[in-house]
């Protein structure tokens, strides 16, 4: 199985391509501003075609160069309904710092060709590989998840039975902010306690921002999840919560 992943644009949002392996068609899961230039250098370097991109959820960080790469290469976009309309008005979902950054630039959003909608634990074979979506609302009403079965010389491994791409539920000792527009933290909370929870200690998280992590990491340190684990999480946002 090849994963590759880089941070793009001024947020430091992390793209990524996944195939079956060199040569093959692909997937490209969240390339956000500036991250066409990547997609295209691993598309080189391992001779592949990009035939879907996913999107864990609409804010422009992660979906910027959704257009852009699906029209280049012929993919199909796909989001969650409740994220849709982020595709082509992105600012309905910025934050105020967001919006400041970008003021004085002249830009222009519309969906790409191809858009087909996400649905919770909905299965998804693109690429030969087999993609399971849990809608975990919180962050925005759309976001979703897609977790993979992680296979080493076309076997399942040992060492890691799933990849999660997180986008900006799960970090590394952190989860997504909740105070922008679509946001809100007790969803949150339900999302982490029946998205992530679950999940075995072995699946490897692959977030939208920072370090790779793991599920058994997260619920031994992550201090939201610990809470959650405590029964003692409470309302609000914290100043660790990350995302746009």
């Amino acid at each position: 199985m090849l994963i590759a992943g880089f941070p793009a644009g001024p947020w430091g949002t992390n793209c990524y391509v996944v195939a079956t392996g060199p040569g093959q068609e692909c997937v490209v899961v969240d390339p956000g501003k500036d991250a066409a230039a990547g997609v295209a250098e691993v598309v080189r370097e391992h001779r592949l075609k990009p035939v879907s991109v996913l999107v864990t959820h609409g804010h422009v960080d992660h979906m910027w160069c959704v257009a852009p790469v699906a029209g280049s290469y012929d993919a199909t976009a796909w989001i969650h309904p409740a994220d849709r309309h982020l595709l082509s008005d992105p600012m309905a979902g910025m934050s105020r710092e967001t919006t400041q950054m970008l003021l004085g630039g002249s830009y222009e959003w519309a969906e790409p060709d191809d858009v087909r909608e996400l649905a919770d634990l909905q299965e998804l074979e693109l690429a030969g590989v087999r993609f399971t979506v849990d809608h975990a609302p919180g962050h925005t009403e759309g976001s979703v998840t897609f977790r993979t079965p992680y296979l080493s010389g076309g076997q399942p491994s040992s060492e890691v039975s799933e990849v999660m791409f997180s986008g900006d539920l799960l970090f590394a000792g952190s989860i997504g902010r909740t105070d922008l527009p679509g946001g809100d933290h007790p969803t949150m909370l339900r999302s982490l306690v029946t998205k992530v929870l679950p999940l075995a200690d072995d699946v490897v998280v692959l977030p939208g921002h920072g370090e790779q992590t793991s599920i058994g990491r997260e619920r031994a340190t992550n201090p939201y999840l610990l809470d959650l684990l405590d029964g003692d999480a409470a309302g609000g946002t914290s100043p660790v919560t990350r995302g746009l």
